[in-house]
């Protein structure tokens, strides 16, 4: 393998979407960036995922006619005000950065393959996604946040709530400076070889 790829790995790190460039991937970049995600281990092509890009106005399509009225139903549900601040920052969720790849866990039910491992599968997708987008110098992040648990937001990506869920939301966008490492895992606290 090349040591490049191997560099690379051991010091990718993400640049987080309220930090990103409004910069949008190519067409062919982000073709590219979704063929490395289709390259996961998915169980004898059982593909239990699906990709949905929101790039251009449709991010601003979806805030308004998905995201704002899901913010503001789960506000009621709870009580609690939605105020202007709030509405905004709704709003603005999937406008940081360039684009937004989500990825929706969509396991077979029934299926020999359990829902766990067609789970896994997804997130596989989005860990691609997320690096294949890093490669190409871009910023990228995978976020969840409450979208991804949303029933009105799992439906509007083409899930059925009773079994999708969203694995991840790919945020990819222009670097406003290098992101700064982070402390990693203590190795030695969580790897071992079993004798």
């Amino acid at each position: 393998m090349s040591s490049e790829v191997i560099n690379f790995l051991q010091s990718r790190r993400s640049v987080v979407a309220k930090k990103m460039l409004p910069v949008e991937p190519s067409d062919d970049q982000v073709a590219n960036i979704i063929r490395c995600g289709l390259r996961v281990p998915d169980h004898s092509n059982v593909q239990p995922w699906r990709i949905i890009v929101l790039k251009g106005d449709t991010r601003q399509k979806f805030s308004e006619q998905v995201v704002l009225p899901a913010a503001e139903a789960n506000a009621a549900k709870s009580n609690e005000e939605m105020t202007d601040t709030l509405r905004e920052l709704e709003l603005a969720r999937l406008l940081r950065g360039g684009i937004v790849i989500a990825v929706l866990s969509k396991p077979l039910v029934p299926h020999k393959i359990p829902i766990w491992e067609q789970q896994l599968s997804a997130g596989a997708v989005c860990s691609h996604l997320l690096i294949a987008a890093q490669s190409l110098d871009f910023a990228a992040q995978w976020i969840t946040e409450w979208l991804a648990y949303d029933p009105t937001i799992i439906k509007a990506l083409g899930g059925n709530p009773e079994h999708d869920l969203v694995a991840g939301f790919i945020h990819i966008g222009g670097k406003a400076e290098a992101p700064n490492e982070r402390k990693r895992p203590d190795e030695s606290e969580i790897v071992s070889y079993w004798q």
